[in-house]
C-alpha cells in the first residue's frame, strides 16, 4: 500500500537534485534553490506535493536542528558578549520597524489595529535564513554576524508578547497583563533550568553516556536534549527556535560539543531543506502574475526600510558604518515567524484574503532576495563609505577610545584578536617585538586594554584606522579575522599604504588563496592546508623520510601557494623512493632487563643485524642518548634500546631484551 508522504518525499528530493544542480551551474545560492523547488512542487504551480502539512512539520524539525547547531557553535560567553545587541539594538530595530509599518499602513487607509499588526509583521526577520547564510559564509563570529544574531534573538523573544497583544488590536478584552506576567515567570524558570542544566546536569549525563562508547546512545541523547528543551519552551509559550538555540548553548558548555555537532549536521542539512521548500510552497504564482506592480513595490519598500532601520540600530552600538550596512542588508527580509503571527491575525479578522496573499508573496520574495543582498552587502558598504559622511559615523564612535598616539615604527600590526591574534601577540611580547592590535569587539578592546595590551577599536577596512596604527612604518601586518570580504579589503588597502610591508593572511577559504595573493599578500595561510601539512609531516617521519627532505617538501608546498595540495601534483622522487624502500620497516624501543640474553654483551658479540635482522639505532642510558653505538659497546641492564627492523624481525627478537621465562 503506497504511503502518500513517501511519494511526496521522492518527488521533493528528485526535484531538489535537478534544481540545485542547475542553481550550482548558474552560481545561485542553495537556499534560493530550495525555495524554487518549493515554488515548483507547491500547490500553486505544478501541485506535485499533496502532503503539505507533513512537509511543514519536517520544516519545523529543520528549524529546530538549525538553531541547535548555531547554539552548539556558540556559547554562554559569546552570548554575554552580544548582550548589547540583544538588549539595545534588538528593541530599537523592532520598535523603529513597527512604527514605520504603522505609519505606512495608516497612509493606505488601514485601521489602527490593522496598522499596528502590520508593523508587528514587518519587524521580524528570518532567523533560519540569515543564520544559515552566516554559517555557510563563516561569518557568525564577525561583528556584523554577532550583531545580527543578537537582534534575531530579541525578535524570537518578542514574538510571544506580540501574539498576546493581537486580541487587543481587534478590541477583544483579555487580561493581557496577567498573561504577560505568567509568561515572564515561565521564561525566568526556563532560563534558570537551562543554566543549571548547562552547569551541572548535562555535562555529567553526557560523560556517563560517552563512557559507554555507544554512538547510537550518544546521538539519541543529543537529540533528546535538543527536542526536550525546544518542547519545554514551546509549552511555556516561547518559540521552538529559541528553545533549540538554548539547547545548543547547553551542549556547547560541555567537552562533547564537537562530537554532538558532527552527529547532528547531516540531519540538520536534510531537515533544513524542508524549511526552505515549505516557504516556497506558500508562494501563489498566479496572484503574483496578476499583481506584479504592487508586489514589487511592496517588496522593495520592505527591503529598503528594514535595511535602513536595522542598520541604524547597529549604529546605536557605536559600530562602524560598514558593519551597520552589513547588518541592515542581512536583516532586511520578513521572517518565518511572521507567518505564524499572520495566521493568528487572520483568525482574529485583521487580515482579508487578498491582503494575506499579498503579504505572503512579498515576504517570500524578500526571503529569496536575502542571499543576493548579503552577497552584495560588502560592495554596497564600500559604495556608501565613499559618500561625504562624518568620520565619526564611518569609523564608529568607539574610535575615541584610542591608545597612545606614539606607535613605534618597524612594528607588527595584528588585525583581529581571536585565538590566532592572541597567540601571535604573546609570541611578539615574548620576542620583544613591538606590536599594535586592531579589534572590532569593544568589550574585548576594553578588557585587554585594562590588562596592558596595545589594542584599539576600529574597522581595519578603513584607511584612517590603518593610518592610526602607523601602517606606513610597520614591518609586518597579520590579518586573522573571519570576514573574507573585509580581509580582501584590508590586504588591498595595506599594500597600497605600505608597499614594503610583509603581509600575512589567515583564511578559511581555499578559493580565497589566489585573490589574496593578487591583492598583495606575501603569505596566505589556509587553515585546512596547514593542518594537512602538519599531518603529512608526521606521516613522513613515521616512514623514516629524511628530515631535510621533509623540510624541503614543506617549503616547496608553501612557496608555490599549496599547488600540490590543491590538486596540481608534482611527484617527488626522493619521497617515492624512500617510501618504497622503507615501508616495511618500523622503529621500536626495548628496555633491557637484568637477566636478558643481551645484558652484559656487546653488539658485536650478539650480531643482531646479521642473525636477527635488527639494527640498534641508539641507546639511552640514564639521561644520556648514545646514537650510532659502536660494535664493541657493552649493553647494560636498564638501557633503552631504539631499534629498527621489519615487524616480523622485531617480534621474533623480543625475547633477547627480556628476562628468560620460568618454566
Amino acid at each position: 500500500m503506497p504511503v502518500p508522504i513517501l511519494t511526496d518525499l521522492v518527488i521533493i528530493f528528485g526535484l531538489s537534485i535537478v534544481v540545485l544542480f542547475i542553481c550550482h551551474q548558474l552560481r545561485v545560492p542553495v537556499t534560493v534553490g530550495f525555495i524554487l523547488t518549493g515554488i515548483l512542487a507547491g500547490p500553486h504551480l505544478l501541485g506535485l506535493v499533496k502532503a503539505v502539512h507533513e512537509v511543514e512539520i519536517l520544516a519545523e524539525i529543520g528549524v529546530i536542528l538549525l538553531l541547535f547547531t548555531i547554539g552548539v557553535e556558540f556559547s554562554f560567553a559569546n552570548l554575554l558578549q552580544i548582550r548589547q545587541s540583544v538588549l539595545l539594538a534588538g528593541p530599537i530595530q523592532v520598535a523603529a520597524t513597527c512604527l514605520a509599518g504603522l505609519f505606512l499602513a495608516l497612509q493606505v487607509g488601514k485601521t489602527m489595529g490593522e496598522a499596528v499588526f502590520i508593523g508587528f509583521l514587518v519587524s521580524l526577520s528570518s532567523t533560519a535564513i540569515v543564520l544559515k547564510l552566516l554559517q555557510e559564509r563563516a561569518e557568525v563570529d564577525t561583528p556584523h554576524g554577532r550583531t545580527s544574531l543578537g537582534i534575531l534573538i530579541f525578535q524570537d523573544i518578542i514574538i510571544v508578547p506580540m501574539m498576546l497583544l493581537v486580541p487587543l488590536l481587534t478590541g477583544v478584552s483579555e487580561n493581557i497583563g496577567l498573561s504577560f506576567l505568567i509568561l515572564l515567570a515561565k521564561g525566568i524558570i526556563i532560563i534558570s533550568l537551562v543554566i543549571a542544566s548547562a552547569k551541572w546536569v548535562v555535562p555529567h549525563l553526557l560523560y556517563q553516556i560517552a563512557r559507554t562508547g555507544n554512538r547510537e546512545l550518544f546521538l539519541l541523547s543529543i537529540v533528546l536534549i535538543c527536542t526536550a528543551v525546544a518542547w519545554l519552551t514551546a509549552q511555556a509559550g516561547l518559540s521552538l527556535a529559541l528553545g533549540a538555540f538554548l539547547a545548543g548553548l547547553i551542549v556547547s558548555e560541555t567537552e562533547y560539543s564537537h562530537q554532538a555537532l558532527g552527529n547532528i549536521l547531516p540531519f540538520r542539512d536534510v531537515f533544513a531543506s524542508f524549511f526552505f521548500i515549505s516557504i516556497g510552497m506558500l508562494l501563489d504564482v498566479d496572484f503574483l502574475l496578476k499583481n506584479p506592480g504592487i508586489i514589487a513595490l511592496l517588496t522593495l519598500g520592505v527591503l529598503l526600510v528594514k535595511a535602513l532601520l536595522a542598520g541604524s540600530a547597529a549604529l546605536f552600538l557605536k559600530l562602524p558604518l560598514r558593519t551597520a550596512v552589513l547588518v541592515g542588508l542581512a536583516l532586511c527580509q520578513v521572517g518565518e515567524f511572521s507567518f505564524i503571527l499572520s495566521k493568528v491575525g487572520q483568525s482574529q479578522g485583521l487580515f482579508s484574503g487578498d491582503s494575506y496573499q499579498l503579504f505572503l508573496d512579498a515576504t517570500i520574495i524578500t526571503m529569496v532576495a536575502t542571499p543576493l543582498m548579503m552577497a552584495l552587502a560588502p560592495r554596497a558598504a564600500e559604495f556608501i563609505l565613499l559618500w561625504p559622511l562624518p568620520q565619526r559615523l564611518k569609523l564608529g564612535a568607539h574610535l575615541q577610545e584610542t591608545i597612545s598616539k606614539s606607535i613605534p615604527g618597524d612594528h607588527l600590526i595584528i588585525v583581529g584578536f581571536g585565538v590566532n591574534g592572541r597567540n601571535l601577540a604573546r609570541a611578539a611580547k615574548s620576542g620583544g617585538i613591538p606590536y599594535v592590535i586592531i579589534e572590532m569587539n569593544p568589550e574585548t578592546v576594553r578588557r585587554e586594554r585594562e590588562s596592558g595590551e596595545p589594542i584599539f577599536y576600529g574597522d581595519a577596512t578603513r584607511e584612517e584606522i590603518l593610518k592610526h596604527a602607523n601602517i606606513k612604518e610597520a614591518r609586518v601586518i597579520v590579518v586573522v579575522i573571519n570576514d573574507p570580504a573585509a580581509t580582501r579589503r584590508i590586504v588591498s588597502l595595506a599594500r597600497g599604504l605600505n608597499p614594503r610591508a610583509y603581509i600575512i593572511v589567515r583564511t578559511r577559504y581555499l578559493q580565497e588563496l589566489q585573490s589574496l595573493f593578487d591583492l598583495g599578500a606575501d603569505d596566505v595561510v589556509p587553515e585546512e592546508f596547514e593542518t594537512s601539512v602538519e599531518i603529512f609531516t608526521l606521516v613522513l617521519r613515521k616512514y623514516l623520510v629524511a628530515k631535510e627532505e621533509i623540510e624541503r617538501f614543506v617549503t616547496e608546498v608553501r612557496a608555490d601557494g599549496y599547488l600540490v595540495l590543491r590538486g596540481i601534483s608534482r611527484e617527488s622522487d626522493a619521497f617515492r623512493d624512500g617510501l618504497r624502500h622503507l615501508h616495511d620497516f618500523e622503529i621500536s624501543t626495548f628496555r633491557l632487563s637484568e637477566r636478558a640474553p643481551l645484558a652484559g654483551k656487546s653488539l658485536a658479540q650478539v650480531e643482531l643485524r646479521k642473525k636477527y635482522g635488527v639494527t640498534v639505532l641508539a641507546v639511552r642510558r640514564n639521561s644520556q642518548m648514545l646514537p650510532n653505538p659502536e660494535p664493541d659497546m657493552q649493553l647494560l641492564p636498564d638501557d633503552l634500546l631504539i631499534v629498527m627492523g621489519t615487524p616480523d624481525n622485531l617480534s621474533d627478537s623480543t625475547w633477547l631484551f627480556k628476562n628468560p621465562e620460568k618454566n
